[in-house]
């Protein structure tokens, strides 16, 4: 029986500081989609009324079992399905992941003039006869069924919640309990179903250890993504990181609140060893704040550039296989063929973090894009204290350093709830509170 996976699956089946910066620092750890289990992605490229959706999915086991059910406004056509590359997607998670910079101090005994972060914004996706009538039999339209890479795909179309569920299960789909008031609600709306599982002779020509990508390019006035099928039979919490791409700016939801992660915050020295540690309870302290309803913006940023870079901006060529129609290529709306650019132009990257159950998320994530250019980003800071010779009294640089750790011990457990006396006891084991530099002996002069 094929198992229906959650997001790609779930999707489908199935105290806050300035945010727009630009930064200067070195980049020393990130926090990406392996920091959490049961964790899906999905790239929206949205335009006007069209958009492209890729699905990667973190299906573990036998692709005999895979199977993914997914509502769809629109009838879909042969040429509007695609199967993308992973490694795309992996590179869009690695270039907007939130990040861990660090700084080393100068020695104080040198005249310097420290540099303070700017506060200016910058600029800058064949079914048989008998089939066919089985599924009119149980009031189930196949309108169209194809076959694309690795994967065999239906289009359905159902007068009655109760009659697609029926043939989906006698077909091998795993509906979960409970999905008839959901089917209803997606059937009420003229919604369509894109069905796909694996077809094991092609995955065998093509060579691929792994499930690709499944694009699926559409004209709709709905911006909306389909998680409620997942739910009814996902067993716990689930991420779902949304890549949204678009030409005008920042993309938020409208029937969830959108909320902007801490950012900016200076940590202690020993976070850089524990950053997959200090950003999971980080996330998880947000989320109860929110009231496990929030969605989070993880990074907003123009694609031409990064500051400090987790990854290198994707380029015109990879973003066209995400769907980003209108960099190179055929530009649709101006009816003519343009150059490819040499970087990526006029692409803006929104990436979203939600955690979702049933309980917290009963409506699927309805989007807007909005105008709003400003830079975010997720960011987190190291400072290291000067730990050199000196060749003056160093003492005022000693408490100031006492002090800012201190800061960064109280911002620590403010964001994590982690207990502050074992932050702070860290903190000294690290070597945070040494003693002042001490003078060579003066016997060491004699003996050597």
């Amino acid at each position: 029986m094929k198992i229906l996976i959650s997001v790609v699956a779930a999707l489908l089946t199935v105290v806050v500081t300035t945010s727009a910066q630009a930064f200067c620092g070195f980049y020393v750890a990130r926090a990406d989609t392996s920091l959490f289990n049961r964790a899906s992605q999905v790239v929206l490229v949205r335009d006007e009324n069209r958009t492209v959706i890729t699905m990667a999915n973190d299906f573990e086991g036998k692709v005999a079992d895979f199977a993914v059910v997914v509502p769809v406004p629109t009838m879909i056509e042969r040429e509007q399905i695609n199967v993308g590359d992973r490694a795309v997607v992996q590179h869009l998670d690695a270039y907007t992941s939130p990040r861990l910079v660090e700084y080393h101090d100068p020695d104080p005994c040198m005249r310097y003039d420290r540099m303070e972060m700017s506060q200016d914004s910058a600029a800058f996706p064949k079914a048989s006869s008998e089939m066919k009538r089985a599924a009119r039999s149980q009031g189930v339209t196949i309108e169209a069924s194809y076959t694309v890479g690795e994967y065999d795909i239906l289009i359905l179309s159902a007068s009655q919640s109760d009659g697609l569920i029926r043939w989906l299960n006698d077909n091998g789909y795993r509906i979960p309990r409970g999905a008839k008031r959901v089917v209803d609600s997606y059937l009420k709306q003229d919604m369509r179903f894109f069905v796909a599982k694996v077809n094991l002779e092609e995955q065998s020509k093509l060579g691929y250890q792994y499930l690709r990508p499944l694009q699926v390019a559409y004209e709709s006035n709905k911006f909306m993504l389909p998680i409620r099928l997942g739910t009814l039979n996902a067993k716990g919490k689930q991420e779902l990181y949304v890549y949204a791409l678009t030409r005008t700016g920042r993309v938020e939801t409208t029937n969830y609140r959108t909320v902007k992660l801490p950012t900016n915050t200076e940590l202690p020295e020993f976070v850089q060893g524990e950053f997959p540690e200090f950003y999971r309870a980080m996330f998880d302290k947000q989320t109860r704040a929110e009231n496990e309803r929030g969605v989070f913006l993880e990074y907003a940023w123009d694609m031409a550039w990064c500051d400090p870079c987790a990854a290198d901006p994707l380029s015109a060529k990879e973003l066209r296989q995400l769907g980003v129609f209108w960099i190179g290529g055929n530009n649709s709306r101006a009816g003519k063929i343009a150059p490819p650019p040499a970087a990526a132009q006029n692409v803006f990257v929104t990436r979203l973090h939600v955690r979702y159950d049933r309980e917290h998320f009963p409506e699927d994530l309805v989007f807007q894009e909005t105008g709003d250019r400003q830079n975010y980003q997720g960011r987190y800071v190291i400072r290291h204290p000067w730990k050199g010779e000196t060749s003056c009294d160093a003492t005022q640089y000693q408490a100031s350093v006492r002090d800012r750790q201190e800061r960064e011990a109280q911002q620590l457990a403010n964001l994590t709830g982690w207990n502050i006396d074992d932050i702070r006891a860290k903190i000294k084991f690290a070597g945070g509170e040494r003693p002042l530099p001490r003078k060579e002996p003066w016997w060491k002069r004699i003996w050597g």
